[in-house]
């Protein structure tokens, strides 16, 4: 038993509400367990949370917007997100904009972004339409625990040898002009590391198959959507949900038979350090945190005026130029220097949901990368990287909320230095993360899970590893074997597919 026995008792605890917390509690609670969350902010939602920052009628998301993992997830299939919330889509998911010509655009067609693309569109094409024909398979090798075989070996073989192609110099050979080449850096940048590099190449193949397979959706409303589903199928189903409760020891939580950590490993250390083994706490205190971010939220009087027209189409846009400048961009920032450019990724949610603003007002949610744990406020550079594709925006701007790479690791303590990834996205971490073991969410004190993004398979809304943890406690503390997507799902889908729409 873990806890305090003063507090209470039930069956599990989950320590922090994001989108893998809520999913461990969902899984355990399905499993007919008494469950309790406990979140030490005053709402839940971790990265998946909404709130007016800037101006009354203007909701802006805290951290996640975007949602194309969430949509393609097994978890999330499962779990029916498409039904219980309307995820709109934009029709270009992605866009580079360009100093010397027309965006890049990433259109939810693979075909019509081929024939944007000119004599890169047939590379395009090859690179990414196998693929996309198989996406499921895809996504369930890339969002796997790592630990067994693939259940699509062939997707798995075309996946690593197009990562070992674009992670290596190799990558020049593929694609020759320089739209496609920045099309291919922006959405690789999200690892924020150097795109020539084989993680960034995993996530460029990921992000950019999804982009062409589900979209690159929106929740209407805002990320919050995303949660509010989850808590409200969590309370349905017995569990317990604690905001405002700060755990800084695992006496602070109720007696358990498992606690699953929604947690960086600093939280991991902070919460449970003194009764963990020497070596796994060295281990720990040896993982790696990456770059941060800085967040500008906006208020504006109107669409951001882009300077190429069908960027107003595209629900997420990569401001960092050419390849060459985002590659020099993401170094910088990698040599724990600020960028005189540097990579903003912006997404305008009042291109599919007139929701966010008041009528005729818009939203734009921006950050840019820094190095960690950055205390410079961004808002200046954010607002002249936008004004670079869009002369005329800083005139439409009514209010912005600067959140730096510091504060955010006080809003949410997973986001160490700012690093919104809950880990440097090196190729060892990526792989072995949070420390090299055979069970990555078991901990050396029995009945003690990591369930964060810290384990695999990694960051983004997808609720993997909150299911992953939730299965092996479930196997190894109460001796259920019922596959935790079953689980997932609830008794109320009928045995009903959950196959996205469209």
């Amino acid at each position: 038993m873990i806890g305090d026995r003063s507090n209470g008792e039930v069956d599990a605890v989950v320590v922090g509400s994001g989108p893998n917390g809520l999913a461990a509690a969902l899984v355990l609670a399905g499993a007919g367990l008494r469950v309790e969350v406990h979140e030490a902010a005053d709402t839940a939602g971790g990265g998946a949370r909404t709130a007016e920052t800037t101006l009354p009628g203007f909701r802006h998301d805290l951290c996640s917007v975007a949602h194309p993992m969430a949509l393609a997830s097994p978890f999330f299939r499962a779990f029916g997100l498409a039904r219980r919330v309307e995820l709109l889509q934009p029709e270009i998911a992605y866009a580079q904009p360009l100093d010397d010509g027309p965006a890049g655009l990433a259109w939810r067609d693979l075909d019509r972004t081929a024939a944007g693309l000119g004599r890169d569109g047939a590379a395009w094409r090859a690179l990414f339409g196998p693929l996309v024909e198989r996406w499921q398979g895809l996504v369930d090798t890339v969002l796997a625990d790592g630990r067994r075989p693939p259940a699509d070996p062939l997707t798995a073989l075309r996946l690593a040898l197009r990562t070992a192609e674009l992670g290596t110099p190799a990558w020049s050979a593929r694609l020759r002009g320089g739209t496609a080449r920045a099309l291919l850096a922006g959405v690789a940048a999200h690892a924020v590391r150097p795109p020539r590099e084989l993680a960034p190449a995993g996530a460029a193949l990921l992000l950019g198959t999804l982009a062409h397979a589900v979209g690159w959706p929106v929740p209407r409303g805002g990320s919050q959507a995303v949660t509010d589903a989850m808590t409200a199928e969590l309370t349905r189903r017995g569990g317990r949900i604690v905001t405002g409760h700060p755990v800084g020891a695992l006496t602070d939580l109720p007696l358990a038979r498992a606690v699953l950590l929604d947690t960086s490993p600093a939280g991991l250390l902070r919460i449970a350090g003194r009764r963990l083994p020497d070596r796994y706490a060295r281990r720990l205190r040896g993982y790696r945190y990456g770059a941060g971010v800085c967040r500008v939220d906006f208020a504006l009087a109107g669409p951001v005026p882009w300077r190429d027209p069908d960027c107003a189409r595209a629900g997420t846009l990569h401001l960092s130029g050419t390849r060459a400048q985002t590659l020099a961009a993401e170094r910088e920032i990698a040599a724990g220097r600020h960028a005189e450019h540097p990579y903003v990724l912006t997404v305008q949610p009042g291109v599919v949901d007139d929701s966010r603003a008041p009528a005729g007002h818009h939203t734009l949610y921006s950050y840019a990368h820094v190095p960690h744990g950055s205390t410079a406020d961004l808002a200046g550079t954010v607002t002249a990287q936008v004004e670079r594709f869009a002369p005329g925006f800083r005139d439409l701007v009514l209010a912005h909320r600067t959140t730096t790479a510091a504060d955010l690791a006080t809003h949410n303590a997973n986001y160490v230095g700012g690093d919104v990834g809950a880990g440097a996205m090196t190729l060892r971490q990526t792989l072995l993360r949070p420390v090299p073991a055979l069970d990555p969410y078991a901990t050396p004190l029995p009945g003690l899970y990591l369930c964060s993004a810290a384990a695999p398979p990694g960051p983004g809304v997808h609720g993997m590893s909150g299911l992953h943890a939730a299965g092996r406690a479930l196997r190894q503390v109460f001796g259920i074997t019922t596959a935790p997507l079953e689980l997932a799902a609830g008794r109320d889908l009928g045995g009903r597919r959950n196959d996205i729409p469209g």
